[in-house]
């Protein structure tokens, strides 16, 4: 792969030094009536989405919703991801990843397919004061929703109700929900959903440019299995990344567009099967090691549980987001992150 980058980089230094004045001065046009654009397009914007540091014209005051999407691939593609401003990836039983996705800037007309809870996906939701959406729950994940520890409903008790069934899938991949029915199911069940949560910390524009880290377009996260396994390819023209389970690329079912992502942060934390069902006790409080990728870059990161959420730091301080959607894996090791970088 080095091997290729170098001729494809020569090939550009060839190309580059045969571009006329007249070529450079036609793109140097473009890149100010660009920047002009730009400008018009964040004018009056003078506040932040919390989730994603992008701007809006007016502080929005809604609440956090978490769902639990299902990633087997039968499930696949799923809904209403493309929406989401952080999802999280983390192992189920055996080798499935399962997502739990935050929504809080968009809200999607539909959401699914829904799947059942676990106990660590209840404590990622907690850090955002969401509203938890799961059909379906582990014994100990029931006891927590059976406890109040969050404000919830769940597929076992509106199966067919508020959660309706796909005829295109077969049960357990088949649950759906629309963002009309969460907003019901919560005034069913007397909970707010006029309380922002707290806002993530962001970079700035120049300092999102000025990002340094080692080369690292092209990376992927194991799961130990081709049907699990994430691939990331950077694209410097979007400057978003593009998500891969195997070579089949994420997108959304309805739309069939891509998923595309601005931050990338892989956690390692100690995962323990604790069940002959191959449940899962995973530490989400003992911090560690992870990198962040951002702008076709990485760098080391350790990370801490604060306020029950997974935040980056780096050289001591909190490492901000790119403004934009955010794709948080958890994995058991770090060394399940192989990516190449020039030397």
């Amino acid at each position: 792969m080095r091997k290729i980058w170098i001729a494809v980089l020569a090939v550009a230094i060839v190309l580059a030094g045969g571009c006329s004045s007249k070529e450079t001065k036609k793109q140097e046009i473009e890149k100010e009536k660009q920047a002009e654009t730009d400008k018009k397009e964040t004018e009056g914007l003078q506040a932040q989405f919390p989730l994603t540091g992008v701007g809006t014209t007016e502080i929005s005051s809604d609440r956090a919703v978490a769902v639990v999407v299902n990633n087997h691939p039968q499930a696949r593609p799923q809904s209403g991801l493309n929406k989401a401003d952080v999802v999280y990836e983390v192992l189920a039983e055996g080798g499935v990843t399962r997502f739990v996705a935050i929504f809080q800037s968009e809200k999607p007309e539909n959401i699914g397919p829904v799947r059942s809870a676990r106990e660590y996906f209840i404590d990622l939701a907690s850090g955002f004061d969401s509203f938890f959406i799961a059909h379906g729950y582990s014994p100990e994940a029931k006891e927590m929703l059976e406890r109040g520890e969050i404000d919830n409903i769940n597929g076992m008790q509106y199966d067919g109700s508020l959660f309706k069934r796909a005829d295109f899938r077969k049960a357990p991949h088949n649950s759906y929900i629309t963002y009309e029915n969460i907003v019901k199911g919560a005034e069913m069940r007397g909970y707010g959903m006029d309380k922002a949560p707290e806002p993530a910390v962001f970079l700035s524009g120049k300092e999102a440019e000025l990002l340094e880290g080692t080369p690292a377009e092209d990376f992927m996260v194991s799961y130990g299995s081709p049907s699990f396994d994430v691939i990331y390819k950077y694209n410097p023209v979007e400057a978003k990344y593009h998500r891969f389970n195997g070579s089949e690329e994420t997108v959304d079912f309805e739309s069939k567009g891509p998923i595309l992502l601005d931050n990338i942060l892989i956690v390692q934390m100690d995962h323990k099967v604790v069940d002959n069902a191959g449940r899962r006790e995973i530490d989400m409080n003992s911090g560690g090691k992870g990198y962040l990728f951002q702008k076709g870059k990485v760098n080391e990161i350790q990370w801490k549980k604060e306020a029950s959420r997974i935040i980056p730091y780096k050289d001591g301080s909190k490492a901000g987001f790119v403004p934009g959607k955010t794709w948080i894996n958890i994995v058991p090791s770090i060394s399940d992150v192989s990516f190449d970088s020039p030397q």
